[in-house]
């Protein structure tokens, strides 16, 4: 299995230009390009340069049917080509300063898309049996943190394997440096590269925030500045016992040892990504029965099934304070929708670009309950504290303050520190509503997730039409058995569904 780039071979190494932009930019692009031209990277950018963060976002696209190259190249030449983070390289040594900046070059295609051989052996197999293509597809992505990106070109490649699996007719393998940017404005930006089916002139709409009614605190009076005193204090309150953990998870405060907790240098090994697809219609469900939130159903899900398959370590009688955290990244800025490329790239746009993101510390409810209800209701109660709370831009000012005054490198040691001292990252992303097409082939899933980082265990939801994607990232030295985990998910989801009729 030899990925090979489209050209048929490595091009040789060519020098990184310090001005310039790609030939068929617009005015506007060209405008923005110039903007960008030697813009610092932020400091969540930088600590992703760092060794012990040097993450990579995957994203895993289920394909309808077969693109040529030709196709591919030009739709993203058009496209993803035109953003300036996708058409820039990280250089240190721009107008004598140490600190790296984003300097454009020239994109070649050739460098960035990739169709790996398969033999036809493996093709065959596949189109008898499509879980050879499943498996085949799993190991060509675990496989790609043995080929890291060359940092002389922009940090990102595609990878097309045209090989049936069990739900797509071919993969597409988007790999790219989370120094671009945060998992939103990547998502953002990809679906702005897509257009429906139905119409390949409309951009994907997204399912419209849930806003909580402002009827009950409406008017003026004594009662009404009551209220928002305590609210007030309510915030406040929860931030200072969330800054106290977050901060004692930094020094001395970690998660019970157990077998989803990553060991040192896990950061340094590849990881293997499996997913599943579930219901979406059946968490909607759970949802309306219990009057809470989708991410509030994934959260009692999660928990329901980290219960269950950490049981089985413990012969099946879980022991009680089992402390069990996520790190939650949190898009502190207010979501602007998917807008169309060239109004993400416009000088004065609101859309705005790169890793925003403060840090919370969200404790799953793992221990046995015999009403399986009792662990959306007890997620509920964690994350409705964490909703009345300002930990995330808490987290994310200090962390500004900290490279600031202390330097990078201490905040790069005390985020490290962090992150290993909890058990998994988790994350929910809504995706479209509608069957949305790539390069002139409709997406059948995507399946998004991350390497990299110091935890063996990551859990990605990822909504798209009636479905909903879940996808673990695990370090096989730790979790040898993920498919296990998803059958957790899966049955951990059923049983609650069930319960609910019973409600």
């Amino acid at each position: 299995m030899g990925a090979t780039k489209t050209a048929g071979k490595n091009p040789p190494a060519v020098k990184i230009p310090t001005r310039g932009f790609i030939s068929s930019a617009t005015e506007t692009e060209k405008a923005a390009a110039k903007e960008d031209e030697g813009q610092q990277l932020s400091p969540a950018a930088r600590i992703f340069r760092q060794p012990q963060f040097n993450c990579h976002i995957i994203a895993i696209l289920g394909m309808g049917k077969f693109i040529r190259a030709d196709e591919l190249k030009a739709g993203l030449e058009a496209t993803l080509v035109r953003h300036p983070r996708f058409s820039s390289v990280q250089v240190t040594d721009l107008s004598g300063s140490d600190k790296p900046r984003w300097v454009p070059t020239k994109v070649n295609l050739d460098n960035h898309v990739i169709y790996p051989d398969i033999s036809d052996a493996t093709t065959a197999a596949a189109a008898d049996d499509p879980v050879v293509g499943d498996r085949f597809v799993e190991d060509y992505t675990s496989g790609l943190y043995h080929s890291p990106l060359d940092p002389s070109h922009p940090l990102w490649d595609l990878h097309f394997l045209p090989i049936r699996t069990s739900e797509a007719t071919c993969v597409g393998v988007f790999r790219i440096h989370h120094s671009l940017g945060d998992g939103i404005s990547l998502m953002s930006l990809f679906l702005a590269c897509t257009r429906r089916t139905s119409d390949y002139e409309s951009l994907p709409s997204l399912p419209a925030a849930r806003r909580r009614s402002a009827a009950a605190v409406s008017g003026f009076g004594p009662w009404v500045l009551l209220f928002w005193i305590w609210t007030f204090l309510v915030y406040a309150w929860n931030t200072l016992v969330h800054a106290f953990l977050f901060v004692a998870s930094a020094f001395f405060l970690k998660d019970t040892r157990t077998r989803i907790m990553g060991s040192e240098g896990v950061e340094f090994r590849p990881k293997r990504f499996v997913h599943r697809t579930l219901s979406l219609d059946d968490i909607k469900d759970i949802k309306n029965a219990m009057g809470c939130t989708i991410n509030d159903v994934l959260v009692g899900v999660t928990s329901a099934a980290l219960s269950r398959y950490l049981s089985r370590s413990y012969d099946g009688c879980l022991p009680k304070n089992l402390r069990i955290r996520t790190s939650l990244l949190v898009n502190i800025r207010p979501t602007p929708g998917i807008n169309a490329l060239a109004e993400m790239m416009r000088k004065g746009s609101g859309a705005k670009w790169g890793n925003q993101m403060g840090y919370m510390l969200l404790r799953f409810p793992v221990m046995e309950c015999e009403d399986p209800l009792d662990y959306i209701r007890k997620g509920m109660a964690v994350v409705e504290k964490k909703k009345k709370s300002w930990e995330a831009i808490f987290t994310y000012i200090s962390s500004l303050v900290i490279v600031k005054t202390l330097g990078f490198k201490v905040g790069t040691i005390l985020c490290h520190r962090i992150v290993s001292n909890t058990s998994l990252s988790f994350s929910n992303i809504v995706g479209p509503m509608e069957e949305v097409g790539f390069c002139g082939s409709p997406l059948v899933y995507i399946a998004p997730s991350v390497y990299g980082h110091p935890q063996a265990l990551t859990i990605h939801f990822q909504s798209y039409l009636n479905k909903m994607k879940v996808v673990l990232a695990v370090d096989e030295l730790v979790i040898p058995d993920p498919h296990k985990l998803l059958d957790d998910i899966s049955h951990s989801l059923q049983i609650i569904k069930d319960a609910i009729t019973r409600f």
